[in-house]
């Protein structure tokens, strides 16, 4: 397979958390994020191990209140103690100050929510639900419209509020994420700009801005929403909007509140991937109202399909017709049963010598149905052995590997995507 990436990915500055860095043309990282509740410290400590060990680099926790930010010195100790050094990522929401400087103190990359960190309505304002559109909103949007003094005073306090977690972040070397949701934007965002891209990209502006003016930079962005279309737009324009004010940082790419099953993980690939394609994006997370665990495996799949990682082996095989020479989807199965953990190598399943050959041209190995019950095994473009009784053929392909010398025993209670290195 060759992996040569035709697009070009976005170049960005580095964001170091912990041991980790995004941007600058490292990987993309896998995260996640924990459903235990964070006052059940032992629970955390088992799910976030749990995670890490079958490839989720980046472990997000939740700290609603004071108390969850306490919890996270004990949490992180005792991961280290029990397993080994796992970055973490506290999410903080509502009114965040205190909980964010705390938080500082104990994890690698502190996440806040531009939309409700500090959050408050006017006191002289209607609470008049802003979002949606049509003439009528447009009315109530000019009616409840803040003044420049406004605009300002807000702002204002927002910064008041915010430096003592820059100032934090700073002193304890840690990583901020400014994390924006369609979901959250604030109360004058909405006002402004409607419920839009525009309002989600100004929303981070404000606090990146607030960022640089107070000597902060190791930051990463994100723009989510539930819609892919709302989420791939919002990431595009951030992205301009950034390089036109000569920023640059890296992103977070994920589909929020996606659901469940096989429309969640289509609905997150259709948004992620398209953002992957066009070089943008840094970091990952595929959003499932299921166990964590499920994540994992989708954020590697598509790293995987689109050249950016490689975590297992790559099989390429035809979806079967007529001209088929035998059951393809047993044989197939037998093949990646016997050479599943052989991460790095791409192996082609063909049903027959018609298309057979040219369709797998980028496979290391081919494995091609004949007539007469037999298998032709190729190496690349060439044909290697032919003849081959169709019941010898995992066989012979072993064989063929051990020749090669790209064979090596499956390790002891193997199973793909679970304790595999990640490469690059």
């Amino acid at each position: 397979m060759n992996l040569d990436i035709t697009y070009p990915r976005r170049k960005t500055t580095p964001c170091k958390i912990g041991p980790l860095t995004i941007g600058a043309g490292h990987p993309v990282l896998v995260q996640s994020m924990i459903t235990e509740e964070t006052r059940n410290i032992d629970g955390c400590v088992e799910q976030i191990i749990e995670l890490h060990k079958i490839g989720c680099e980046l472990v997000r926790v939740t700290t609603p209140t004071l108390g969850e930010a306490q919890c996270l010195e004990e949490i992180r100790a005792k991961v280290t103690e029990r397993y080994q050094y796992v970055p973490l990522t506290a999410d903080v929401h509502h009114q965040g100050m205190d909980i964010a400087v705390e938080a500082a103190k104990h994890v690698d990359e502190v996440r806040v929510n531009p939309g409700l960190f500090v959050f408050k309505r006017h006191g002289t304002r209607k609470k008049v639900d802003v979002r949606g559109r049509g003439e009528e909103i447009e009315v109530l949007r000019e009616e409840l419209a803040y003044s420049e003094s406004e605009q300002r005073e807000e702002i204002a306090g927002i910064e008041e509020a915010f430096i003592p977690v820059i100032e934090a972040c700073k002193k304890f070397g840690r990583a901020m994420r400014v994390g924006v949701n369609h979901g959250s934007l604030s109360e004058r965002l909405l006002v402004t700009y409607g419920d839009t891209p525009d309002g989600m990209v100004e929303s981070a502006m404000e606090y990146l801005r607030i960022c640089e003016k107070n000597g902060y930079t190791n930051l990463n962005i994100s723009c989510k929403a539930s819609r892919v279309p709302i989420m791939v737009a919002a990431n595009r324009l951030m992205v301009k909007r950034m390089a036109k004010e000569g920023m640059a940082y890296p992103m977070h790419l994920g589909v929020t509140e996606a659901g469940d099953g096989e429309y969640a993980r289509i609905k997150s690939t259709a948004g992620i991937a398209t953002l992957l394609m066009e070089g943008i994006g840094d970091t990952i997370r595929v959003s499932l109202s299921e166990d964590p665990k499920n994540e994992i495996p989708v954020c590697y799949d598509i790293l995987q399909s689109l050249g950016l990682r490689k975590t297992k082996v790559e099989y390429i095989a035809c979806p079967s017709c007529g001209r088929t020479k035998f059951n393809l989807p047993t044989v197939l199965n037998e093949v990646r049963n016997a050479t599943r953990h052989l991460v790095g190598l791409d192996i082609a399943v063909m049903g027959c010598i018609v298309n057979g050959p040219g369709e797998m041209a980028d496979a290391d190995y081919g494995y091609v149905g004949a007539a007469g019950g037999k298998i032709t095994l190729y190496r690349k473009r060439e044909v290697v052995k032919n003849g081959i009784p169709q019941e010898d053929g995992v066989r012979e392909l072993i064989e063929l590997l051990k020749a090669d010398g790209k064979w090596s025993d499956a390790p002891e209670g193997h199973l793909p995507l679970t304790g595999l290195p990640v490469m690059n």
